[in-house]
């Protein structure tokens, strides 16, 4: 059950993250000049957005499958009011975490900012989404940044490319300007959104030395590549990884000449022999939406690796797993938190029990006794909890260690909160992607009804108290490096002799804790290393 005096200590932190608001305060200008032209934004409650800004050139016609290029300047002043159409995509009906305006015309990006003026720089917060890598957009409502900017960030949110337009190899490509990357579209996206930043975030009271770059899903598995990359070196100073893994279970990339035959099998499909250049001109001239061809989170295992690759290992932007970077002590010297929900996603598909076991090796026994203690489990249950752990909840205590032994800063969490409302219907616990609204400060009657039509209310003091405290942690980790600070229970920085971490828990308490599942985590570890 909540506890009230949590309701009181939480509320109190606004004032501590907020920037002071005085009638007297200076405001912040509405309109800003950027590299390409000027932008005319719009103030409200405290807040002024930039929306719609167009960081590369409209990826289309001859600059599909093309690095991003730099977007064109424009005369006068570009009203920047509504979010751009995100990412061409599949369909995926009644998720929180995707928009409905769609175009392969959608390299856009969006900033919050405080709408009072700042004496000094303020820090900057840059947000990946999640969807697989095929689904996904800056437009849902829980992904909206005026809660952090009211709080003292200004805040970024970017689209990049989604599954063929994103990730997409063939041997015509390969020749065509040989000295350009390849294949890895979604992360050039990512990347030239964050050098946009480095050049253009001092114009909205933004500080380029103080970015903070985190996601979702795949959101935090392509913070993790960025890490791991070295393109992605400089580009930011924090990062925070929201089940996000960090080994190679969320799919290792297939290098430039595998990644090309799938290319060459999704060319065939379409009925397009060869891999020419004459093929690439044909593929160049397909609809979009047959480019897409439904590829979305619910179809992409199935058609990879058919005929959509996903990211691929070409060399020079991804040239080892964020794993292997990580072992060998090469990742970008960042500060991180890094952590995954109680109830998150599993990729295990294991036929039978023994099959699930088999990883284990000599240490079957101790799993089994670990993962189904009173011996009633059965596979689904027992699958389901070994493909956590595989997945999400020991990766992201591995990345905190990698980090920690270099002598990073770093941070892990545990989300298990369960909103009130949803509570009879998410009994293992928080489910994968549900942190995000709580993150955002954005829980309430809007998402719990997108996420079950069937539920309906507000969010309830608890909901929103851990709303606070957790939106709190991440704007002192933007502003600091450090999520603690006033009124917040301590979070200590992560070292594998203590392996601990914050837990945000049932109740709705935040509190610092021996990892409850070190059993589980050690078991996995031994059979993932």
């Amino acid at each position: 059950m909540f506890r009230p005096k949590l309701l009181l200590m939480v509320l109190s932190l606004t004032g501590a993250v907020s920037l002071a608001t005085g009638a007297g305060a200076a405001q912040a200008p509405t309109t800003v000049k950027v590299e390409t032209g000027q932008l005319a934004g719009a103030r409200s409650d405290g807040v002024i957005a930039f929306k719609g800004i167009p960081f590369a050139a409209a990826p289309v016609g001859e600059l599909r499958w093309r690095p991003p290029q730099k977007a064109k300047a424009w005369t006068g002043v570009r009203p920047a009011r509504d979010i751009g159409k995100d990412c061409l995509q599949g369909p995926i009906p009644g998720d929180p975490g995707l928009g409905t305006e769609l175009s392969e015309d959608c390299l856009f990006l969006n900033v919050w900012r405080p709408a009072e003026a700042s004496k000094s720089k303020l820090p900057v917060m840059v947000w990946i989404y999640g969807g697989g890598l095929v689904n996904g957009g800056t437009q849902p409502a829980i992904y909206q940044g005026d809660q952090f900017a009211r709080r003292g960030v200004v805040f970024v949110s970017l689209n990049y490319r989604l599954g063929r337009f994103g990730f997409f190899a063939f041997p015509g490509l390969s020749a065509e300007h040989p000295g350009e990357l390849k294949g890895n579209y979604a992360y050039m996206d990512q990347i030239a959104a964050l050098k946009w930043v480095q050049r253009n975030i001092a114009a909205f009271g933004g500080d380029p030395k103080q970015v903070t770059l985190f996601g979702e899903s795949a959101g935090g598995f392509s913070v993790h590549t960025l890490l791991a990359s070295p393109l992605g070196k400089g580009l930011f100073q924090r990062a925070i990884v929201e089940s996000g893994g960090g080994r190679d279970q969320l799919g290792a990339a297939p290098g430039l000449p595998a990644a090309e035959a799938i290319g060459v099998a999704f060319a065939k499909s379409q009925g397009i022999a060869g891999g020419d250049a004459a093929a690439l001109a044909k593929l160049r001239a397909l609809p979009a939406d047959k480019v897409t061809g439904g590829l979305s989170m619910r179809t992409f295992m199935a058609l990879n690796p058919v005929t959509y690759s996903g990211p691929i290992t070409d060399g020079r932007l991804i040239v080892e797993s964020p794993a292997a970077a990580y072992k060998a002590h090469r990742q970008g010297r960042v500060a991180l938190i890094t952590g995954a929900n109680g109830a998150d996603l599993g990729l295990n598909f294991a036929p039978t029990l023994d099959a699930l076991m088999a990883p284990f090796k000599d240490r079957k026994a101790a799993a089994l006794a670990a993962y189904d203690p009173t011996g009633t489990g059965g596979l689904p249950v027992i699958r389901a909890k070994v493909g956590m752990d595989q997945t999400m909840l020991e990766p992201a205590r591995f990345a905190a260690a990698a980090f920690a032994a270099e002598g990073l800063p770093a941070y892990e969490f545990r989300f298990d909160y369960v909103g009130d409302v949803f509570k009879p219907m998410w009994r293992n616990g928080a489910p994968h992607a549900s942190e995000i609204p709580y993150v955002f400060d954005t829980y309430g009657a809007g998402y719990i009804a997108m996420v079950s039509p069937t539920h309906s209310g507000e969010a309830s003091a608890g909901d929103k108290a851990v709303a606070k405290t957790i939106n709190a942690y991440w704007l002192n980790f933007a502003k600091t490096g450090d999520p603690n600070g006033p009124g917040l229970p301590a979070w200590p920085r992560y070292t594998a002799a203590k392996d601990e971490l914050l837990l945000f828990d049932r109740d709705g308490l935040a509190k610092a804790t021996p990892d409850p599942l070190k059993a589980r985590m050690d078991l996995t570890a031994a059979a993932q290393n």
